[in-house]
């Protein structure tokens, strides 16, 4: 009890740092941490293997397949990282401007060290030395229909590997077994989506039937891996600008992740 109301003295006081990118660590390591861990340890009851394979310190990037309808993967990967890694060390998602733009939710982005997906930011993470998670499929892996689960999604332009070709950090391969079932999506309400100026609505055998019930994500059972880091800074300066080095290298992480993927779907079993 001593703990919070120091907490609480202190943000009323003004007495906690935030960097140039609105992340407040304090908040997320005594607040937002607290509120994550009963859902991935309690009730999707992830299963973490191999993440000692993330540097315990100096910059990597983290990526991960996506699913799932909500991005619950993003924040349950990026709360596990500083929760159970040896070094705690915190995961700077690169988020779409949909999220960073959403009341409440975008801020609580920001602060708990999400920044915009886009090249400069990530940029100067990396160059920090910061651990930077990236989810190449983007709304189309979050937003896949249910048949197409496990199935990745194009990785957009190779853009993350040119990130990490230009500061030369490791790419970290995440497989994410267990989004997939949380809002089994069946359908996808399209015209209410396009007056909303979302990607998507999604319909589910019970949303929106069941109504705020039906919001409720289903307790999968989760399997998160962190593969072999794969360097890139034995590729030269200016591999980046390649652009079959860059497709190469692109397929190659996307068929690491696919590989694990179907290893750790077999290894699961049952999806609850």
């Amino acid at each position: 009890m001593s703990d919070v109301v120091d907490i609480l003295r202190r943000r009323l006081s003004g007495e906690y740092e935030v960097d140039e990118f609105g992340f407040d660590p304090e908040l997320t390591e005594e607040v937002l941490l607290r509120i994550a861990r009963p859902l991935y340890r309690d009730w999707w009851r992830v299963e973490w293997r191999g993440i000692e394979r993330i540097p315990s310190e100096g910059a990597a990037l983290l990526v991960a397949n996506h699913s799932g309808a909500v991005p619950f993967d993003a924040v349950v990967m990026k709360f596990g990282v500083l929760d159970h890694h040896p070094a705690r060390r915190h995961v700077r998602l690169l988020a779409a401007d949909l999220a960073l733009r959403m009341p409440v939710i975008g801020e609580l982005a920001r602060k708990s060290g999400n920044t915009l997906a886009c090249e400069e930011d990530a940029l100067r993470l990396l160059e920090r030395g910061e651990l930077v998670g990236v989810f190449p499929e983007g709304f189309k892996g979050v937003g896949k229909h249910f048949r197409d689960r496990y199935k990745l999604q194009r990785f957009g332009r190779g853009g993350f590997i040119e990130l990490a070709l230009r500061t030369g950090v490791p790419i970290v391969p995440v497989s994410i077994v267990g989004a997939e079932e949380i809002y089994p999506m069946i359908a996808q309400a399209r015209p209410l989506a396009r007056a909303l100026g979302l990607p998507y609505v999604p319909i589910t055998p019970f949303f929106p039937w069941l109504g705020p019930l039906g919001m409720i994500p289903l307790p999968s059972k989760w399997l998160i891996e962190f593969g072999e880091p794969i360097p890139t800074d034995g590729h030269g300066p200016e591999a980046w600008r390649d652009g079959l080095t860059v497709f190469e290298l692109t397929e190659q992480i996307r068929g690491t992740i696919q590989a694990m993927l179907d290893r750790n779907l077999a290894a699961r079993g049952s999806a609850f």
